[in-house]
Parts: C-alpha cells; sequence; structure tokens
C-alpha cells in the first residue's frame, strides 16, 4: 500500500487575516459554508437582481469576494486560442476591474467524459486579502495581488488520472503556505510557499489518484494543527507544516472520491467514494493506524458530489441524482431523504448547499436554486430561477454585505433585497 513519500523544507510563519465581509475561499470563511448574512429567498430576473455580468466562458469553480471584490475563473475556447481567465469585478457596481489570460498552451485532457460535467475551470480560488491564489489543474498555481499582476507561477504536473475526469479540488491556505491537492495533475500533495511559490514540501502516493476534495486543516485541543483529506479508502492527517503522516484510518469510500472534508472541533467527517459508497467520523489526533482507537462511526449514507453542510448535529445536501438528505452526525443514520420535485433529468446537482442566515440554499444546474429551512423534513420554500439563462450553474454561491453571487457557465449574479 503506497501512502507517502516526504520531502520536506523550513519555512517561516506569517498569518494574514481576510475581513470579516469576505468569502475568501471554496464555501466561505474555514470552508463551513456557513453565513450569518441575510439574503432574499426569492429573485428572478425582475426581482432582487442587483446585477448580471455575462462571462466570456464557463466554469463550475466558485465566486470569492475580497473587500470591494468579486473573483472568478472561466475556460475560454476560441477555435485554437483555448485559455482560462480570471476575472474581477466591483462586487457593488458590477464594473469589471481587470482580467488575466493564461493561455493552454500544453496538451489538456479532451472535452468528454466526466470533464462534460464540470469543465476546464473547477477550482475555487482563495485570497488571504492581500493577493489571490488561482489553481487552473494542469495550467498551473498562480499568485495575484488584487490589481490583477502575477506576482508567482508554479507548474504543479501535467498528468492525468486513468479516467481523464479533470481537476476539482480548490486550494487552501495555512500560515505562510498554500496548500495544493494536485492528484490529478500529479498524485501529490503539496505546499507551496504563498510569498514566492517555492515548494516547501511535497507528498506524492499513487493512492491520491481519484481524490477531488479539497484539504481542510484542523486546529487540535494541544494547540497543534492537522491537514485533513480523504482519499479512495482511506482517511488521512498530515502536519501542515511538514507534509509528514500523523495518522490514517481506513474508510468506507471506496473510488473517486469528491467531497471536502468537513470539520466540527477535534472531529473530522467524510462522505464519497464511487455511487457514493459511505461516510465516516473520525476523531483527530493519534499516531499511524487509528482505525480501532479514532474511528466514531461509518456509514453507508453518503454524497457523491456535493460536501454536505452541517448545521446542529445533522447533514443536509442533495445528491447529484436529485435526492434531499439529512443524516445524523451522531451516528450517520438517515433522519429523511427525499427526491426533489421540479428538477432535471441527468445530474440535476453539483453545487455544494450553503447555509445563509435560517435557510439552506443548493444551486441546482438547470432548475434554479432551491431554499429550504433545516428540519425534520424536505420542505423547499422557494425554488428561484432565470429563466434567460439555460447553461450550467455548477458553482456553490458566495455571500456579502447581504448580498448572494451566483455564477453560471454563461454569467455572474448578484442578488439582493429590492436588486
Amino acid at each position: 500500500m503506497s501512502r507517502l513519500i516526504l520531502v520536506c523544507t523550513c519555512l517561516l510563519v506569517t498569518i494574514t487575516q481576510a475581513s470579516a465581509d469576505d468569502w475568501p475561499e471554496f464555501l466561505g470563511p474555514g470552508g463551513t459554508a456557513h453565513s450569518t448574512e441575510v439574503v432574499p429567498t426569492t429573485w428572478d430576473e425582475a426581482n432582487n437582481l442587483a446585477w448580471k455580468v455575462d462571462l466570456p466562458g464557463g466554469g463550475s469553480s466558485s465566486p470569492i469576494i475580497v473587500g470591494d471584490r468579486v473573483i472568478v475563473t472561466c475556460y475560454v475556447a476560441r477555435d485554437s486560442d483555448a485559455k482560462r481567465q480570471v476575472l474581477c469585478f466591483d462586487k457593488n457596481s458590477s464594473e469589471q476591474l481587470w482580467s488575466v489570460d493564461f493561455p493552454i498552451d500544453y496538451r489538456e485532457d479532451g472535452y468528454q467524459g466526466y470533464i462534460t460535467e464540470h469543465g476546464f475551470a473547477s477550482n475555487t480560488p482563495v485570497t488571504d486579502g492581500q493577493n489571490v491564489f488561482v489553481f487552473l489543474g494542469k495550467g498551473g498555481v498562480h499568485c495575484l495581488d488584487l490589481n490583477g499582476r502575477k506576482v508567482w507561477s508554479v507548474d504543479v504536473g501535467k498528468e492525468s488520472s486513468n479516467r481523464r475526469w479533470g481537476s476539482a479540488a480548490s486550494l487552501v491556505l495555512f500560515e505562510n503556505m498554500v496548500i495544493v491537492n494536485a492528484a490529478e495533475e500529479s498524485k501529490a500533495i503539496m505546499a507551496l510557499d504563498k510569498n514566492t511559490g517555492k515548494e516547501v514540501w511535497r507528498q506524492e502516493a499513487g493512492m491520491l489518484e481519484l481524490t477531488y476534495g479539497t484539504p481542510r486543516v484542523v486546529s487540535t485541543g494541544d494547540g497543534n494543527a492537522e491537514l485533513v483529506i480523504s482519499v479512495p479508502s482511506e482517511i488521512w492527517s498530515l502536519n501542515p507544516n511538514t507534509g509528514k503522516l500523523n495518522w490514517f484510518a481506513e474508510s468506507p469510500m471506496t473510488g473517486n472520491v469528491s467531497p471536502s472534508v468537513i470539520v466540527d472541533g477535534d472531529t473530522v467527517y467524510s462522505f464519497g467514494g464511487y455511487r457514493a459508497s459511505g461516510s465516516i467520523a473520525v476523531r483527530v489526533g493519534g499516531d499511524d493506524d487509528v482505525t480501532d482507537s479514532h474511528v466514531l462511526w461509518t456509514n453507508r449514507s453518503s454524497s457523491y458530489v456535493a460536501t454536505p453542510m452541517l448545521h446542529e448535529g445533522r447533514f443536509y445536501w442533495i445528491d447529484d441524482r436529485g435526492i434531499a438528505y439529512c443524516t445524523s452526525a451522531k451516528d450517520g443514520e438517515v433522519v429523511y431523504r427525499e427526491r426533489v420535485n421540479n428538477l432535471e433529468s441527468g445530474r440535476p446537482v453539483y453545487a455544494s448547499p450553503v447555509l445563509i442566515g435560517d435557510h439552506i440554499y443548493v444551486v441546482t444546474r438547470r432548475s434554479g436554486t432551491l431554499v429550504y429551512r433545516p428540519g425534520e423534513s424536505f420542505m423547499p420554500i422557494a425554488q428561484n430561477k432565470f429563466e434567460s439563462d439555460d447553461s450550467d450553474f455548477n458553482a456553490s454561491p458566495a455571500v456579502s454585505d447581504g448580498k448572494l453571487y451566483l455564477r453560471s457557465d454563461q454569467a455572474l449574479y448578484c442578488v439582493s433585497k429590492n436588486g
């Protein structure tokens, strides 16, 4: 069983915090998918739409927000001039402030198979409030300042999995490092110095193939930190300063693992696997194999693509088959499992749920955004659709200052009370 090959260098530690009003990374501050903001529960083209801007290309990456800027990535295919773009807009006025092109001058995987489900711009950027860090799959990792100036660029690999499902994981910041899950590109997890792009450490392992989730940093009771990631059949904890393996536990998630790890205090949860094969709860800490000592439960309930949202001891999500789930964080057992009506056929949901105020928001691909309350049963109170946009909505939303930001393959939207 191949787990980790350690490459480690020294590092300096600096910490920068983003503003409280920012939505700085995938699923918001800390990846919790929670916001205390209050945003509209209903909207369409005529109501509560503050602005809309057309995008030059598609993408499943979520918008991020830093200060007055909303930043999003796109894939633009124009004959032989294929490229990825990073675009920045004023979050209040929709004015485009800048765009940066990253030409595709290498062999990219063909637009086929599962890549058609999410495209070539699936990794959500992250910001520390001073710079923006962007992962473009085989196009590398890039650091831009808030005016769009390129600071550094790093190639993290040009490989493809046997199934060629494309890149998906988003970046994570830890102290002065950018953590990259480059499983698809090089079967590696690595840390880059966020100021220079220099590699700090790298872990390579064949088991990383088909690992598409975003890692998460967990603060332990002794003041230390762990970097936790779920891979096929196991869940790992690494030392985020060195990349060294702390512990691992066997898990029921076989095949590809797409959802990101969920953190609640000293417990981590993971969902996923081929055809949603299972879920697991593990208490952090320990050494080496903690399967018998730290695994709290395993269960067959699971999500295949979306990362479930944890709220008051329960997980909520809608899976890629259009089934709404609520399960218990205590043991993984199902509270409810209900088919969602009025969804298009196929894989109707790719985005992850976000709790905003008292409501759960789930963006569907072509059937609008579902809004419902957490509770004992699934009872949607609204299904909001922009009728003029028939492209895919694959991205999870961003929230800031009472405004909701949605992106499709066609446009970026700002939803706000009274528009």
